[in-house]
């Protein structure tokens, strides 16, 4: 409890949140004084350190995937816990975490995180790193292990290959043995993904046409798609028969609606659209995939850019800049 300055009463304590009380462009995220959360029953109360920036959060404030309004913004993070909740057995206050989901309000002081959806964090891993780690990281390994595990030869596309999981993907299906054509917007981003390891990085503009002169005419194994609107065309003409489209986001826009009568004359072609949420369906699959992306981090498998650092109270400049395509890599919130 906080005292109150005007009339000395006592106030409940508050803290800073992100709030969206209307669906909206990047100023509908607000910084405003709230009371603290508590943790209830399986979740744990964390001190935010550093939260992470994603579209699930645009998707979130435009209303594409919609909450109640008002809410509060965020969903990924990393902090110190500070209090548990009844039938949590497996974490401890004091103890380091990250999430991923599970912590709706993660660009606030303090949140309450399923117990579930918390992952231990090594002390080799700093928390900025855990955080571009957390949502890129996961969503970058479940696409190449899980959703179309990539195999030794496999030839896969990648676009948006500079984005926080582009980067990271495109250095997972190398170690895993496979080729990857990617696309950036700029050649300073090309030149980007190219000290990664990409064999070819080529421009948007008539990348399907691209993706055929280097395969052969054959096309690739699998595309992996975040930008969505823009690029869906062009990734299910650089399929080979029977290839496989994994759409992972909609950074350009929604996917327009498909007549599935089309797949067997692109080649029967399998289209999919997963979600982070069904391949880490369970707090130890969650945690093994997490070790497995902190282990490769640690061995020197995998290179994590610095995300770019903004200050929570500078919601609106990060978002901004995030929707302007002009980043690349991780964005975060310093609390």
């Amino acid at each position: 409890m906080a005292v109150g300055p005007a009339d000395g009463r006592p106030t409940m304590a508050g803290m800073r949140a992100v709030i969206v009380n209307a669906h909206g462009g990047p100023e509908a995220f607000t910084l405003a004084e709230t009371p603290e959360p508590v943790a209830g029953e399986g979740q744990v109360l964390v001190r935010v350190a550093v939260s992470g920036i994603n579209f699930i959060d645009v998707y979130h404030r435009i209303g594409l995937y919609p909450l109640a309004l008002p809410f509060r913004a965020g969903v990924e993070g990393v902090g110190v816990i500070t209090a548990v909740g009844a039938g949590v057995t497996d974490l401890a206050v004091g103890q380091r975490v990250g999430w991923l989901n599970g912590g709706q309000g993660s660009f606030s002081d303090l949140v309450a995180v399923a117990a579930r959806s918390a992952v231990p964090l090594p002390d080799g891993v700093d928390d900025v790193t855990a955080v571009a780690l957390l949502m890129q990281g996961i969503t970058a390994h479940y696409l190449a292990t899980g959703t179309y595990p990539i195999k030794p030869g496999d030839v896969a596309l990648v676009h948006a290959a500079a984005g926080g999981v582009g980067q990271l993907l495109v250095q997972i299906i190398k170690h895993l043995g496979g080729t990857v054509i990617a696309t950036a917007s700029s050649e300073a981003k090309r030149e980007l993904v190219r000290g990664l390891g990409a064999d070819h990085v080529i421009p948007y503009e008539g990348f399907a046409d691209a993706v055929r002169s280097l395969t052969g005419g054959r096309g690739v194994d699998v595309v992996y798609d975040g930008v969505g609107a823009s690029t869906s065309e062009g990734s299910m003409a650089s399929l080979c028969v029977r290839g496989t489209l994994v759409f992972f986001g909609n950074a350009s826009g929604p996917v327009p609606p498909l007549d599935v009568t089309r797949l067997s004359g692109l080649g029967s072609i399998f289209i999919t659209r997963p979600t982070v949420a069904h391949y880490a369906r369970t707090a130890e699959e969650l945690r093994a995939r997490a070790a497995d992306l902190f282990s490769w981090v640690q061995g020197g498998v995998l290179r994590v850019a610095q995300p770019t650092r903004y200050d929570v109270a500078d919601v609106v400049a990060a978002f901004t800049a995030l929707e302007s395509r002009a980043t690349t890599g991780k964005l975060v919130l310093m609390h």
